[in-house]
């Protein structure tokens, strides 16, 4: 047990510089780092689906993966269109591969399509990151990186309330089928606690750094979304997890288990994020009230 803490702090420690250094100097630091923890979150995921009998393309979909976030970083400045193109010519490079590598009687379609879905998952979601950091709203590393914390920030504090109001006040339990821990109590306590942090985020971060905010409606707004999708995410991934009979992902990241233990809010949170802040965001020099 000792052991077990002592690897969650020394990973924490190592992590969490990485990826603040990582959201910091953007560019091909963070599609790296991002391409990383896509192909690894690919393999994963082909690894549940082998529990159950597919037979996912690895060799093909792990590189592709990892590709995605590259392909975003080499197309900045048209940033939809190449990578989407690549991904296409990547499905059907699959459905190709699929047709000489597997019988009528080894299900192919659901090979052909875990194989695609780990891909559109893992990377097609946190490719969204490089997206927030580089979005026509802010400008500079400061205020890129601000943006691009933002939701990874409701996050954590949407999981740290979740299990501080569900320790306190116990309760009925929130789908006991899918994670008999979580209890619907603490689900309220991690959306208000979100909502809390939003406000004093914004304030204290993004507004200084990139000299821009939110109406007080669009950050509780925004801040009830990704919590609330951030927990839809983690439970997915337990529903997975059930389906596929383990309890880490693997052990990528020691004392905390595999990347989609650690991002599994992170895929559901990251498009959301990109696709509401626009709605949301408002400019505010620095000394506006």
């Amino acid at each position: 047990m000792q052991r077990q803490f002592v690897l969650r702090v020394v990973t924490g420690v190592i992590a969490a510089p990485v990826v603040i250094v990582a959201a910091w100097v953007g560019g091909l630091w963070l599609a790296l780092l991002l391409g990383v923890l896509c192909a690894v979150g690919t393999w994963e995921l082909y690894r549940f689906a082998r529990a159950d009998g597919l037979r996912p393309v690895g060799w093909l979909g792990i590189p592709l993966a990892f590709a995605v976030p590259m392909l975003v970083h080499a197309a900045t400045n048209d940033w939809f269109y190449v990578p989407v193109s690549a991904a296409l010519a990547g499905i059907l490079a699959v459905l190709g591969v699929v047709l000489f590598t597997h019988r009528a009687g080894e299900k192919p379609l659901a090979s052909a399509a875990v194989t695609v879905l780990a891909v559109l998952y893992t990377a097609g979601t946190m490719s969204f990151s490089y997206g927030l950091r580089y979005h026509p709203l802010v400008i500079g590393s400061a205020a890129g990186a601000a943006l691009v914390t933002l939701p990874v920030w409701l996050t954590w504090s949407t999981d740290t309330g979740a299990y501080l109001f569900g320790r306190i006040f116990g309760g009925p339990k929130l789908m006991p089928s899918v994670s008999p821990g979580k209890t619907i109590s603490g689900a309220i306590g991690g959306l208000l606690t979100a909502v809390g942090m939003a406000f004093a985020y914004i304030a204290y971060v993004l507004h200084p750094a990139a000299e821009i905010r939110m109406t007080t409606g669009g950050t509780i707004l925004f801040a009830v979304a990704i919590s609330v999708a951030g927990q839809v995410g983690d439970l997915f991934e337990s529903l997975i997890k059930r389906e596929a009979g383990v309890k880490d992902s693997s052990q990528f990241f020691p004392g905390h288990g595999g990347v989609l233990d650690r991002l599994d809010s992170m895929f559901f949170i990251m498009p959301l994020a990109y696709l509401m802040l626009p709605w949301f965001l408002v400019a505010a020099p620095i000394g506006a009230p």
